[in-house]
């Protein structure tokens, strides 16, 4: 900052110089022009030397002062030119105390200096520039549609969160798909002074439908054009992103480059990077109209209050349905027609340099855009080829993007001081219930985990299935950490109804995920599996809320409660359906009981009949569940009389009864207050029994548990005897609920538990 002003004070001094020399010289002159009080003429024929009125030296010394005269104006006129060439390769000066020219990418206020090197932003020098006030709320716009994009927009929020300083509202036109996903993402993410508002994508379809559209954006890639008719009528600015924008840098500054606008400029855009509106990318390129190289699209400044009073849906129809009738479709969706108007209306636009849009496309001139990595602002993978583009500085590019993508996006919860929150029921409702628990309390940890929000993002991979018609349909539901991936494969090949699966896992975890599931055959030819990611907080696995999770994404009538370690026998799909008709399930309170097995060996050869698995336990192969250490927890199931059973029986619940079962997808939620290992499931089956469930075991329906290493709430649960003590009072205080419940009934479940 110190080099930036010294700069200033050189290029002050000098332009002073220049105006004060020939001002100092000309006085000296008029001065000296006067003799004996009157002033002495400079003309050439008073200078001569028969003028009666100057003797010989002093006719010298006038020659002598006007080839001096001379010398300083030729010496000022050189100054002026050497002062016009620095002030057009002035560096423009940023925040860092980096310097760049920006030549053809700079921004600019009006159509006269379109190229003069005018550098858009809230950086800091040492005249006053634009600034955003400290508790301004910015408003960013994004078209976000299905379930790809929703991942996308996830890691533009993280790059945006991480460097802001100002409240953000965050106007999302989405589909009823991405609504969902983004709608729970927020809701439980809690990030303070951010709103986010959604816009039905679905209900906008017929504004842009009448346009043919060749990009892979489809028809939600031309609805940034309808945002004057979308977003609130008050709303007078607006930032609008592309889903595969990076920021690095404090959207802020983007935000004050508004105040820069002139005239009628009501657009904010960064040249094209590619040559795509030249048109000689190959032979009969014919792109649509465009001034010079044209202009990218994937962050816009939109004056949405003067663009309204232009007429701006007007404007930008009349351009398309003129331009439609020669080029048939667009190529860039709306960047073609925005392009279109601003040929016809280049007064529209203003230019921002080009580091507010680094666009990584193939034969992209970003390079351009930066000397250093302070250079940076925003970076655009606008590319098809996304992190694969070709680029000189790619690995870079990609190391930034995934350092946001593997965020810790809990980390982002941070409170803008000095900056008063709207109120937000939900987080004063969980304030209150955390201060109410005692803190000093052995078990707080415990209680504590049963209200902390954890941070979940649904469908994380594309999901699509409609239930069968005949309202049969069940969906396995299971949850599952990292360790536990490799059985995905297993259950897809086993099960090949629909899916609904909660997995717990950290950011970094969940790109793991991602590619570990894009690199399976297996896994990325079902579109039936729902993956719900329930982001990592706290100390303890919360096995019950991922339960509930998944089941509440449950689209079939009927759900198979199950773990993800079990696999089920070969056509229990089909088989469960089947069942389900046969016991009535529709107008019943009743549970069906898949029996379940456990192997001790890593490779089995999975009994394909339960005539097989019949011989395999005999033979020592497969054991009941369980049997050697919890035989309580599968005993009611009564295996001996399932042996020769051909048909379904009922049984009644006992103490720590805790079988899998296919219920109605009304069932009763799982009580969060247990977590890690321990009575969790349990609780459930109790919680079904106070509801009047009744149990039914299935004759011909099994499922076998895998082994694997043992978790670490197990270990915990075996090594640490507070774990073990503040479990027991959590299951006498779920006891006490029951009985404030279910009143006389209930009665049993204490006495049960004090007989066992």
């Amino acid at each position: 900052m110190l080099g930036i002003c010294r700069g200033r004070r050189k290029f002050l001094a000098a332009s002073l110089t220049l105006l004060c020399i020939p001002a100092i010289t000309w006085l000296y002159l008029f001065a000296g022009s006067f003799e004996d009080g009157k002033p002495v003429s400079l003309s050439p024929l008073e200078s001569q030397p028969h003028s009666p009125r100057y003797s010989a030296p002093g006719q010298r010394e006038r020659e002598s002062l006007e080839v001096r005269v001379r010398e300083v104006e030729e010496e000022n006129r050189a100054l002026r030119r050497q002062l016009s060439l620095a002030q057009g390769r002035a560096p423009a000066h940023r925040r860092g105390n980096h310097s760049k020219t920006y030549s053809m990418e700079e921004g600019t206020g009006d159509s006269e200096n379109l190229r003069a090197g005018i550098v858009a932003g809230n950086s800091s020098e040492c005249g006053q520039q634009p600034v955003v006030e400290k508790c301004e709320t910015i408003h960013v716009a994004i078209v976000c549609a299905g379930y790809n994009a929703s991942r996308d927009v996830v890691t533009l929020v993280k790059s945006v969160l991480f460097h802001r300083r100002n409240p953000l509202h965050f106007h999302l036109i989405a589909d009823s798909i991405a609504e969902q996903i983004l709608a729970t993402l927020f809701q439980t993410w809690m990030v303070p002074a951010v709103r986010v508002d959604f816009y039905n994508a679905d209900e906008l379809k017929s504004e842009v439908s009448w346009i043919p559209n060749k990009h892979y954006s489809g028809i939600y890639g031309l609805m940034k054009l309808v945002l004057t008719k979308t977003l609130p009528a008050n709303l007078e600015r607006v930032i609008v992103l592309d889903t595969d924008i990076t920021f690095a840098t404090d959207i802020a500054e983007l935000w004050a480059v508004f105040h820069k606008f002139k005239g009628q400029q009501v657009l904010g855009l960064v040249e094209n990077q590619s040559d795509w509106y030249l048109g000689n990318l190959w032979k009969n390129h014919r792109p649509w109209p465009a001034l010079g190289r044209g202009y990218n699209t994937g962050v816009i400044l939109l004056l949405l209050d003067k663009l309204r009073k232009m007429k701006w849906e007007q404007m930008w129809r009349l351009t398309a349905e003129r331009e439609l009738m020669g080029m048939l479709s667009t190529s860039l969706a709306d960047q073609d027609i925005f392009n279109a108007v601003i040929k016809q209306n280049p007064f529209l636009v203003y230019q921002l340099p080009c580091f507010w849009n680094v666009q990584l496309s193939d034969h992209t001139r970003s390079e351009q855009c930066y000397r250093d990595v302070s250079d940076l602002k925003v970076i655009h993978w606008n590319s098809p080829k996304k992190l694969r583009v070709k680029n000189k500085h790619v690995e870079f590019f990609r190391n930034l993007y995934l350092t946001f993508l593997e965020y810790d996006g809990n980390l982002l919860r941070r409170e803008l001081f000095g900056c008063p929150s709207e109120a937000d029921v939900n987080s004063e409702n969980l304030q209150k219930q955390l201060s109410e628990l005692d803190e000093d309390d052995l078990c707080y940890e415990f209680r504590r985990e049963r209200f902390t929000v954890h941070r979940t993002h649904l469908y994380f991979l594309h999901y699509e299935y409609e239930p069968a018609t005949d309202n049969t349909d069940v969906t396995l539901v299971a949850q599952l950490s990292m360790d536990r991936l490799q059985m995905l494969e297993a259950i897809c090949k086993h099960w090949e109804g629909p899916i609904s699966l909660a997995l717990y896992l950290s950011d970094a975890e969940a790109q793991q995920f991602l590619r570990y599931a894009q690199g399976s055959e297996v896994l990325m030819s079902r579109h039936n599996v729902a993956y719900h990611i329930v982001y990592k907080e706290g100390q303890f696995y919360p096995v019950n809320l991922l339960r509930n999770v998944a089941m509440k994404h449950v689209g079939t009538p009927y759900m198979f409660l199950s773990d993800i370690d079990f696999l089920p026998m070969y056509g229990l799909y089909e088989y469960l359906r089947k069942s389900v008709i046969q016991l009535d399930l529709a107008n019943t309170k009743k549970a069906m009981i898949v029996p379940a097995f456990e192997t001790l060996r890593y490779r089995l050869s999975f009994p394909k009949s339960k005539a097989e698995l019949l011989s395999m336990l005999d033979m020592g192969t497969l054991f009941t569940f369980r049997y050697h250490v919890w035989t309580k927890g599968h005993a009611p199931t009564n295996f001996a009389k399932w042996r020769t059973a051909t048909t379904p029986y009922r049984v009644e619940w006992e103490a720590d009864f805790e079988p899998y079962v296919v219920v109605r997808r009304d069932c009763p939620e799982y009580d969060r207050r247990f977590v890690g290992f321990g009575w969790n499931k349990v609780a459930h089956i109790m919680e079904l029994d106070a509801q009047e469930y009744e149990f039914t075991v299935l004759p011909n329906a099994y499922m076998i548990h895998m082994p694997h290493a043992p978790s670490f709430d197990i270990t915990k649960f075996r090594s640490n005897k507070q774990y073990r003590v503040c479990l027991k009072t959590l299951k006498e205080e779920f006891q006490q609920d029951m009985s404030r419940r279910y009143g006389f009934a209930a009665l049993k479940y204490l006495t049960a538990e004090n007989n066992s």
